[in-house]
């Protein structure tokens, strides 16, 4: 190793130690401060570089020495009365010994984002404790659900196709699940961020991203007994209906990254039809703002399980349709699954379509007719749940919408 190369890990040891002890020093009088952290950095350095001659004993006897300090240091504070109750420091200074020992023994781009990383986590010390406080028993349930979900179940799943035409792949299926769970967890955490503050166009796309149909459905049930809501309400609901197209685009970029290139432009169409409608019908709202409705839990494993079902059968009936049936059978596959959710059918078609057994021309209208479906089901619902007066307002946006979506199937 050269010496200039040593003398540089050296320096991002000790530029590393000074930002974190920076940050102890401005918070009080506590067991390190500027100068301890930048010296306790150095020291892992040092150690790491004699390492290579001695053997990485001397990295372990280091570490020991640190610990013994830091006992003997707590024990003088303990006795002058002036003890830290917490460990953060004692763990930081640890911590910061083992990252300047990896400036010279590993990646020194790890060690630089750790360093960095450390001294963040100690200056949002405040910051943090309000979140938490400000988190829910409904909160850190669903965080925890997520964490079920992402980081316990999606790893021990197989990943190997099953089945009739060898589509059924646990592993990937699941991800579609955590993908999802994922999006929604999103929409909780900006709904419980922002939901009490939301207006109008916020609560439409609040609503999108956490569930467009529950939002309409929601929505015009306020209706029905307050009708002079309906322009609003027809406002929030189409601004959701819209950011259904971006959820689309988030989640074939996710799943097919290649095939986002040939999506982009319908969906883009009907995204950039969306906006402007509702911005020429924005006028019609009677209150200046809404809330979002409340979308419960996003995390559950009930309804989790539910999708990773109907994600399967959707993604069992379109490879059968392709088989056997040929054009007519995925457009009816989708039509009828795109009724009641757009996310499965999605993720399906882009799954099929990245695996090669879809033509990517074929995909993108497989959605786009399961987002035309999405829309009349949305309508059946006003129809059914809501006023005469958003009835005719929804419907006009809809008819609209569905001559755009013929003409880009026909026309694209």
């Amino acid at each position: 190793m050269s010496l200039n190369h040593t003398f540089w890990e050296l320096l991002v040891a000790l530029g590393l130690g000074l930002l974190t002890g920076l940050q102890k020093e401005r918070a009080g009088p506590l067991l390190a401060g500027l100068r301890t952290f930048a010296l306790i950095t150095v020291f892992g350095a040092v150690t790491a570089i004699l390492a290579e001659t001695t053997g990485p004993w001397i990295i372990i006897a280091g570490l020991l020495s640190m610990t013994a300090l830091l006992v003997t240091g707590n024990a003088m504070a303990a006795a002058e009365g002036r003890a830290d109750p917490g460990q953060t420091t004692e763990v930081a200074v640890v911590l910061m010994f083992l990252v300047g020992a990896l400036c010279v023994i590993g990646p020194l781009e790890l060690a630089i984002v750790l360093g960095g990383a450390v001294a963040v986590l100690l200056h949002l010390k405040e910051e943090l404790r309000g979140l938490v406080a400000r988190l829910s028993d409904k909160d850190v349930r669903a965080v925890m659900q997520f964490v079920v979900i992402s980081l316990i179940i999606l790893p021990v799943l197989p990943n190997q196709a099953y089945g009739p035409f060898q589509v059924l792949n646990p592993r990937n299926i699941w991800f579609m699940v955590v993908l999802i769970v994922g999006l929604n967890l999103v929409g909780y955490a900006a709904f419980r961020t922002l939901g009490s503050r939301a207006g109008t166009a916020l609560a439409g796309f609040l609503g999108g991203i956490i569930s467009s149909t529950a939002t309409t459905v929601s929505y015009a049930r306020t209706t029905k007994t307050d009708p002079g809501r309906a322009g609003t309400a027809a406002v929030v609901v189409w601004i959701a209906s819209g950011v259904v197209f971006v959820r689309i685009l988030l989640e074939v970029a996710a799943v097919a990254p290649g095939f986002v290139s040939t999506v982009a432009g319908p969906m883009g169409v009907m995204l950039a039809l969306f906006v402007v409608s509702a911005a020429v019908i924005w006028r019609s709202a009677t209150s200046p703002s809404d809330s979002p409705m409340d979308p419960g839990n996003p995390s559950e494993l009930k309804p989790a399980i539910a999708f990773a079902a109907m994600y399967a059968v959707i993604l069992l009936a379109v490879a059968a349709a392709e088989e056997y049936l040929g054009g007519a059978g995925l457009y009816a596959a989708a039509f009828i699954s795109g009724l009641t959710d757009i996310d499965a059918i999605t993720l399906s078609t882009s799954n099929l379509v990245a695996g090669a057994r879809l033509e990517a021309d074929t995909g993108w209208r497989l959605i786009l007719v399961a987002a035309m479906s999405n829309l009349l089901f949305k309508t059946a619902m006003v129809a059914t749940l809501g006023s005469r007066q958003m009835l005719r307002r929804i419907g006009g946006l809809v008819g609209i919408a569905l001559v755009a979506g013929v003409g880009l199937l026909l026309f694209w």
